[in-house]
């Protein structure tokens, strides 16, 4: 997404593969320490069959090993419902740049003992240390997983359907990501999957996970008996097998690789308030007009995390210009964030100062001189050359 650990000139590549070893789990506390390489799909199938769950999922679990989904705060699917690896990491074990094996490797919810280290490590991709071991809290799995995908007459409707979700579900509402009706075209078009409701202007997959499956449904019922009545929704169908549950969430899973069936893409990961989320994603089509094939928007609106995407025949310079530094100038202007979810790496490392203060930036920049005074770490990645 923005070369955070792809190698660009002479790097070194550090493989922690080997690493791939369950070092304990509590099954009362839920504690989950393990070694860096362990890959989160295998993370989860372990704890799951000890009746926990990991507190975060990726597309990418299958192949993703958790020290990089620590060291880059991947959030993901269940941000919403279990927060960032800011609070959910306990303890980490890692090596500094001159050998020194740091072990706060705590297993212990509270720790209120000087400074927080492990959060420099947490998000700096690999320019800190290298993550070697981690320790995580894993929340109990839920007994009963619900799934509604809805049709919505437009974006404005999206966050009133968000808002009575939030007032009506509550407690068991576990992710709320949205879709434009491009995404839905590309979809159907490119992956041949087959829309459950009827065509609208937008999309909403809900989900949710409690203890009680009659409780659970019994007010999921009463969310979209009223969200259909006041006209926030104008189609919907509710999934709890596996099947079904797997079928509604590809819809959503798998826009990225339509994606990139239409042609070049050009993506951007924003945080934004919620209310103006997507008027950047309207804003660019008039801009850009017939130089791009689909300027679309989708994202998981529970956090205001906004996966804006303009596809084109083939990479165009001109379209670049048309599309950066302006959808950085955008969001800084509604004070957002131009990394939500996938860092800064290579590709976004200059422009870190729409969303940092130059105070920050500075920072930033002791922090690396200090813990990594040769700059081998992850070099040329997530600073500016200056601050």
């Amino acid at each position: 997404m923005v070369g955070g650990s792809v190698p660009v000139f002479d790097e070194i590549i550090l493989s922690t593969a080997l690493m791939n070893q369950v070092i304990s789990f509590h099954s009362v506390s839920g504690t989950l320490v393990c070694q860096a390489g362990c890959i989160l799909e295998e993370l989860s199938q372990y704890v799951e069959a000890r009746g926990f769950v990991m507190p975060l999922d990726l597309g990418a679990k299958g192949s993703c090993h958790i020290g990089g989904n620590v060291a880059t705060n991947a959030g993901g699917l269940r941000f919403l419902r279990y927060g960032s690896l800011h609070g959910t990491v306990l303890g980490l074990e890692v090596v500094l740049a001159d050998g020194t094996v740091l072990n706060c490797l705590s297993a212990l919810r509270k720790d209120n003992t000087g400074y927080d280290l492990k959060q420099l490590f947490i998000g700096s991709e690999g320019t800190l240390g290298v993550i070697t071991a981690v320790s995580i809290q894993c929340p109990p799995k839920p007994r009963a997983v619900n799934v509604a995908f809805l049709g919505c007459p437009g974006f404005a409707e999206v966050l009133q359907t968000f808002s009575t979700c939030k007032g009506l579900l509550g407690e068991i509402l576990s992710a709320y990501e949205f879709m434009d009706a491009e995404c839905m075209w590309l979809v159907r078009h490119h992956l041949h999957l087959t829309s459950p409701v009827q065509e609208s202007p937008f999309y909403v997959l809900i989900e949710t996970s409690g203890s009680r499956a009659e409780h659970d449904a019994e007010k999921l019922n009463d969310f979209l008996e009223q969200a259909l009545r006041s006209g926030l929704v104008t189609d919907g169908t509710v999934a709890t097998d596996q099947m079904k549950l797997k079928a509604l969430w590809a819809l959503r899973e798998r826009i990225s690789e339509a994606l990139s069936w239409d042609g070049y893409v050009y993506k951007y990961d924003l945080s934004l308030p919620t209310d103006t989320l997507y008027d950047l994603v309207t804003d660019l089509r008039a801009r850009l007009g017939s130089q791009a094939k689909h300027v679309v928007g989708y994202g998981h609106l529970g956090d205001g995390n906004l996966h804006l995407n303009v596809t084109s025949e083939a990479f165009s310079r001109s379209l670049l210009d048309a599309l950066e530094p302006y959808v950085y100038e955008w969001t800084a202007g509604h004070r957002g964030s131009v990394s939500a979810e996938h860092g800064l790496g290579f590709k976004k490392k200059d422009a870190l100062h729409y969303s940092k203060p130059p105070a920050a930036l500075r920072l930033m920049q002791q922090l690396k001189a200090l813990l990594d005074p040769k700059g081998i770490l992850n070099p040329y990645k997530t600073l500016p050359a200056q601050a």
